[in-house]
């Protein structure tokens, strides 16, 4: 049984940091682009960051760029989403998802997601 489990969330001050775990099992991780998502109460999904299945290849969406930090351990069958200078208005639910990178555009897997709060 596949799973992807996400850790890491809380309640944090408006300049603090969080790190956020994907856990996953039951596949082949190594095969795997992840992608955290995030979304708020009444907003859309929001695509925040990707890497590729080796860990070589990373994106970001603007709002994060220079605060977040994505990164993986292919050992440890786990993706790290390092956030800093956190805002307020990153306040959201965050999910991992995994697509493999040989059919990049269909999502195998999601995780239930990790609630994250930035107070002001």
């Amino acid at each position: 049984q596949v799973q992807l489990v996400e850790s890491g969330g809380g309640l944090v001050q408006a300049g603090g940091s969080l790190r956020l775990s994907c856990a996953a099992s039951g596949l082949d991780f190594s095969y795997y682009i992840i992608d955290w998502f995030r979304q708020a109460p009444e907003k859309e999904r929001e695509l925040v960051a990707t890497i590729s299945s080796d860990g070589g290849s990373t994106s970001y969406t603007d709002s994060v760029k220079g605060r977040f930090t994505i990164s993986r351990d292919n050992v440890k069958n786990t993706v790290y989403l390092q956030m800093n200078s956190l805002k307020p208005e990153d306040t959201a639910v965050y999910f991992c998802a995994a697509r493999p990178y040989y059919h990049a555009s269909k999502y195998d897997f999601w995780g239930l997601g990790t609630q994250v709060t930035v107070s002001s």
